[in-house]
């Protein structure tokens, strides 16, 4: 593993895990002198399924890390100004005789129902409460389906799995900087990495996780970058954490600014906030005034500037060398997917393990695979811009000027011309995440399924009214979120 942080301690531990008792070494090289960027503080359910998968438990990860619950992310401002709607991590309504809950509620809709579709969602009630319960085992209805994720700090993290993997896994940390990357003259692959430290280490399979710069894949194989700047205009960053002042809340916040969005991730010991931008549109300095003035709580560091290109590597797999992290792309932060990716690297590479001759046809499918995923990624975001109902503001009216990628236009066509929904190969965001958006953008069909008609508006409005009630009974008898905290994971003070 060439670089530690995140990436390189999320892929040390899971091969760790994988390769136990067996004659494979697992090497993280990082230097203590290099930071890491050490913002990525939010996540997505499948984070759990890792946990499970290394063998850490939730709460204990959230202990050692000032985690809190998230049940989804706010966007607020970008359909309108001073509006706001929900992306849950949760099933809305019940299908019923094969027909998806939002085709009744569009035929309910039509009849002049405005109740939002986010009122069928068990999720979302419990985000808007400030309360959690776990999802029961044995769900009786679709809407009591659902996931959670996790906020945690980012250095904790990477400090807890280094931790971990090196005291219960075998995992080797070596601390030094990586000066040279020497390559094989026969074929090119990489021989060794020549370290500060006057060490060479050698190996048969090399991991580049050092971020940015890339030093393996990037700058020693020559595999350019795609720069997808031209969809996601956003090419800046600033940081800045906070004290606490309003309540723990179990999601994140994303708020539409002037020229891009800013973030709010609520941990146990202070809220993560930044603020994502086109420097085309505003200024370092402009920037930093914005998130200052808008922070709830006391400063807690100094703004830490990233400066990025959306896009990804054109291969992440070249010869023995596979990136993971910031060294195979980059998609801003918008839904929390960057840690997603390097989970969802880790488990391809398991899955395409290859021998000591890297099998070109393995490498093959693993840059198929993972090129779809960032591909489907990226068009999901590029909805949020394309879909803003922001008027009169240059950042945004350009965003909604932009023609969407093929696939992208597909599915909007498909949704706006019956409400279907459709899944592509290798998406990371699934029917209700793509309904969220479209009620939250007011992106709705002027028709809807003809099997809606089964039952009379009576019997609809009936029904959903049942399920509003079945919600609000639930959210009632859930724990208020700090108090769930306190009660199964507390980080030591």
């Amino acid at each position: 593993m060439a670089g530690g942080g995140t990436a390189g301690w999320m892929m040390a531990s899971l091969l760790g895990r994988h390769f136990e008792r067996q004659p494979v070494v697992v090497t993280v090289v990082e230097s203590s002198e290099i930071a890491t960027v050490g913002v990525g503080e939010a996540t997505v359910p499948a984070i759990r399924e890792y946990f499970s998968e290394i063998g850490v438990d939730s709460y204990d990860v959230m202990r050692a890390t000032q985690g809190t619950i998230k049940l989804g992310i706010e966007f607020e401002g970008w359909a309108r100004p001073g509006e706001r709607f929900f992306h849950p991590f949760g099933m809305y309504g019940a299908a019923d005789r094969g027909v998806p809950f939002h085709q009744y509620w569009l035929r309910l809709r039509q009849s002049g129902d405005r109740t939002p579709l986010e009122a069928y969602n068990l999720c979302t009630a419990l985000a808007r409460a400030n309360r959690f319960q776990p999802a029961p085992g044995n769900p009786k209805a679709d809407m009591e389906i659902y996931r959670w994720a996790v906020h945690f700090d980012a250095v904790l993290f990477a400090r807890y799995l280094s931790e971990f993997a090196q005291r219960s896994l075998g995992v080797r940390r070596v601390d030094a900087k990586i000066v040279d990357v020497r390559l094989r003259g026969r074929d090119g692959f990489i021989e060794s990495l020549q370290l500060d430290s006057g060490q060479t280490l050698a190996g048969d399979l090399f991991i580049d996780c050092t971020g940015f710069r890339a030093l393996l894949l990037g700058q020693a194989l020559g595999v350019r970058y795609c720069n997808w700047g031209d969809v996601l205009p956003c090419d800046r960053a600033v940081a800045m954490p906070c004290a606490r002042s309003q309540l723990l809340t179990p999601y994140t916040r994303s708020t539409a600014r002037t020229a891009g969005w800013q973030w709010r991730i609520p941990l146990q010991h202070r809220i993560g906030n930044g603020y994502v931008y086109s420097s085309t549109h505003i200024s370092d300095d402009e920037a930093v005034q914005t998130l200052k003035s808008s922070l709830e709580g006391e400063p807690l560091g100094d703004p830490n500037f990233i400066r990025f290109n959306a896009g990804r590597r054109e291969k992440f797999w070249e010869k023995n060398c596979i990136a993971a992290g910031l060294a195979a792309g980059f998609m801003e932060p918008l839904e929390s997917t960057s840690i997603t990716l390097i989970q969802t690297a880790g488990e391809r590479l398991l899955g395409l393990f290859p021998e000591r001759d890297c099998n070109r046809t393995l490498a093959d499918e693993f840059n198929r695979q993972t090129g779809l995923e960032y591909e489907r990624i990226r068009d999901f975001l590029v909805l949020h811009y394309f879909a803003n109902g922001r008027r009169g503001e240059p950042f945004w009216d350009e965003c909604r000027q932009r023609a969407p990628a093929e696939h992208l236009a597909r599915k909007i066509h498909l949704f706006l011309d019956s409400g279907r929904l459709v899944n592509y190969e290798w998406e990371t965001f699934f029917h209700p995440s793509w309904l969220s958006m479209y009620a939250g953008f007011e992106i709705q069909p002027d028709r809807y399924d003809r099997r809606a008609d089964f039952y009379t508006l009576d019997e609809l409005r009936a029904g959903f009214a049942l399920m509003r009630a079945d919600i609000e009974k639930a959210v009632s008898t859930a724990t208020p979120h700090a108090e769930f905290l306190a009660q199964h994971c507390a980080a030591a003070s």
